[in-house]
């Protein structure tokens, strides 16, 4: 591709209104091997375009298509111990709406038939669609969640009937009939049905656009709260206007017009407040790509495909009012190919960029450092890859949890050595295609910042990808461990629901919100089916067995390349999912261009009463600083106010490159006024410390939110610097 001028950087936005590059250093001297993928079947789709030459196969033979019970086989390279069956889970089965509502009673306790993977059909039992009803299929973790879903999906089916049958019911149980108690039965649940009716779960929904125009595949927040939504080019004209003078040349798209000219727009940048979004321009392919926010606020993207896959993208914020654009970097290079990578801040505020298609390797930004070989992600590749998109996470002590396959290690990015390699992680591999997520716990003062815990959950069993096994149910399970811990092991956790293609949104409260995915298949176009439309709270300081909350339902799925980023406001915006190579608007899972946000119940109006309003805060701070805040809530404060730091990270195919909270240490508050009965808020200022160093919370921009009796207040953007 090629834009329609050529200045000698090559800029999307005029020489007057572009934002000043990153320093710029010469091109690594290191080429890049074309082998760096076979085909774009890593997205489970035959090629459409020319590629470069083929990766060399994996040693690990591919396996017999599975069925429920197949034991995931050992890569030779991974010798992972197989897992056992698991026993079968019993789920609530709900017919259409064609069905009786006897039916739908009678099977609530029965195994999943073949049709839970909600195949559309209007003659058929099962239904799927684009619309689908919360919960139409789902594990049946309590009873009481499956009796609120068919009371809410069929109470006024089946509450007049069991009325009009009690009569009889009580007749028939007179003279000693069997059928009478089952009436009876049907009664009671009725009464259930009629209490729980009227509970309604945690959590609301709403539509922030219509039409974004554009299907976001990578999404990330501003510190000015604007929202960057980043698809690909490559596949013909988006429904977002570019203006003429910004349109590209791109030959090798056949899906426009003669000429390759393209006056369509692949990013935006959206104000959730307004709701208003303008267009961005995008030259290169940014199709599966990564990124992470520099510590000045400027957002690093890097790598993609084809004419992409090497360069490096810079985006210097503004507000939606303003001109900046994306900045395609002419120099420096990526040292090697980067498509499917994950990218993560370091204490010093360079980034490092890990893994991607036949890159076991890691790279700098800026390059001080050479390229460097990473043999674990080869030794953790299988027949079906899932070593893309490795879990990285930057643990308090400078060094790196690398998480690949079902297999993670203890990695010392100075050094390059591989400190520790730490149990396996049952269940099946987490990393694209399976589409696991993952998540590091918020860091704690207490105990000086010294342990670290990292949560998997989800992702899809062995060989589902390479056959194609769309209603394979996904995994169930999350693994939990201390990384920092010397004799650290995994505890799994099991999730209310099956989900692969899941996005973990660390809250201020230090609640993680699962949300987004299906409940069967894995990555890939059109590999995934019955959406997961249930997003589930993950509450880590709760007893295991009570960590996970179910909560409200969309009714927009959310499929392969969909995001999930919280915002300032508490929210958490939900974009993208197009499961298809191209855009397409019809058949099952169309391309979807609406972005919703979900408030978390801490939203809800009979919290406004706790939540803070932060009056005065620092624009900037220093490690180890000292500082006041100062906030006002309608009620006297009980107890310490928390102040959260989060930063905002870059999101993409489930998982959020550079996620972290950090709390700070408080000081007992000071009264400065209080409140009155004329609605008049209560004062108070306190003292926090910042982190102590970049390797707790490297430096850069972070939401500082102040979160009393775990309700948060909108946040104040600070920024860590070095």
């Amino acid at each position: 591709m090629a834009p329609s001028s050529s200045p000698a950087a090559t800029s999307t936005a005029s020489a007057s209104s572009a934002p000043s590059p990153p320093a710029p250093w010469p091109a690594p001297a290191t080429g890049w091997s074309s082998t760096h993928r076979s085909s774009p079947t890593v997205d489970g789709t035959p090629p459409t375009r020319s590629y470069p030459t083929a990766l060399s196969s994996s040693s690990a033979a591919a396996p017999p298509p599975l069925s429920s019970s197949t034991r995931r086989p050992a890569p030779s390279a991974i010798s992972p111990s197989s897992p056992q069956p698991r026993t079968p889970r019993w789920t609530t089965y709900i017919p259409s709406s064609t069905s009786s509502p006897t039916a739908a009673s009678s099977s609530l306790l029965t195994p999943a038939p073949s049709c839970t993977t909600s195949t559309r059909a209007t003659s058929s039992a099962c239904t799927r669609s684009s619309t689908v009803d919360p919960g139409t299929t789902k594990t049946l973790p309590l009873l009481t969640e499956d009796i609120t879903f068919v009371c809410q999906r069929y109470g006024s089916q089946i509450i007049i009937p069991a009325t009009m049958a009690v009569a009889s019911a009580f007749a028939s149980i007179k003279s000693g009939g069997i059928p009478g108690l089952f009436f009876l039965v049907g009664l009671l649940f009725t009464c259930a049905c009629r209490s729980l009716r009227a509970q309604q779960l945690p959590g609301t929904w709403e539509v922030v656009l219509e039409d974004a125009g554009i299907a976001s595949m990578h999404t990330a927040v501003t510190r000015f709260g604007t929202v960057v939504l980043l698809d690909r080019t490559g596949i013909g004209a988006s429904r977002l206007r570019l203006p003429r003078s910004r349109c590209r040349i791109d030959p090798g798209d056949s899906l426009l017009p003669p000429g390759g000219k393209d006056c369509s727009a692949h990013s935006a940048l959206l104000d959730p407040s307004s709701r208003r979004l303008r267009p961005l321009s995008v030259l290169t392919d940014t199709w599966c790509s990564s990124g992470q926010f520099l510590p000045n606020g400027t957002l690093l993207q890097s790598g993609g495909d084809l004419d992409g896959l090497r360069k490096l993208r810079a985006f210097s914020p503004c507000p939606l009012a303003g001109s900046c654009d994306w900045l395609e970097l002419d120099s420096p290079l990526l040292a090697d190919g980067r498509w499917y990578a994950t990218n993560q801040i370091l204490p010093d505020g360079s980034v490092v960029i890990v893994g991607g298609r036949a890159a076991p390797s890691a790279e700098f930004y800026p390059p001080s450092r050479p390229l460097r070989n990473f043999p674990f992600l080869a030794t953790a590749e299988d027949a079906q890859m899932d070593n893309l998109y490795p879990f990285v996470h930057l643990l308090p002590d400078g060094r790196l949890f690398v998480f690949a396959n079902a297999r993670s290690i203890l990695y010392d990015v100075d050094s390059g050595d591989v400190v520790r390699v730490y149990p396996e992680l049952d269940g099946g591999p987490r990393n694209y295609p399976s589409g696991g997520s993952s998540t590091m716990l918020p860091l704690d003062p207490a105990g000086g910042y010294t342990r670290a815990e990292v949560v998997v959950c989800g992702g899809a069993q062995y060989g589902v990808f390479l056959h194609r096994q769309t209603d394979m149910p996904a995994a169930t399970t999350c693994g939990r461990i201390s990384a920092t811990d010397p004799d650290g092991a995994w505890a799994v956790e099991e999730m209310p629901f099956p989900r692969v293609m899941g996005d973990m949104v660390m809250l201020p409260t230090g609640e993680v919100l699962i949300i987004n995915g299906a409940q069967a298949g894995s990555q890939g176009y059109e590999m995934g089916s019955n959406p997961c439309l249930n997003p589930v709270l993950y509450r880590p300081d709760q007893p295991a067995g009570l960590r996970f909350m179910t909560l409200t339902p969309t009714t927009i799925p959310r499929m392969y390349h969909s995001t999930a980023n919280l915002l300032p406001d508490g929210r958490v915006l939900v974009a993208g999912s197009n499961p298809h190579y191209f855009y397409r608007f019809a058949g099952d899972f169309p391309t979807e261009l609406r972005v919703e946000a979900f408030s978390p119940e801490y939203l809800a109006a009979d919290k406004a009463s706790l939540r803070p309003v932060i009056k005065a805060a620092p624009e900037r701070v220093w490690y180890g600083d000292e500082f006041v805040m100062e906030v006002e809530v309608p009620l006297p404060l009980v107890g310490l106010m928390e102040v959260n730091l989060l930063s905002a990270p870059f999101a993409t195919h489930s998982f959020s490159q550079g996620q972290r909270m950090v709390k700070l240490a408080v000081s007992p508050a000071v009264t400065v006024a209080d409140g009155g009965g004329d609605g008049t808020p209560y004062s108070y200022r306190f003292g926090c410390k910042a982190p102590p160093d970049g390797r707790v919370a490297p430096p850069g921009y972070y939401m500082a939110f102040a979160v009393n009796q775990m309700v948060p207040s909108v946040a104040r953007w600070v920024q860590l610097v070095l």
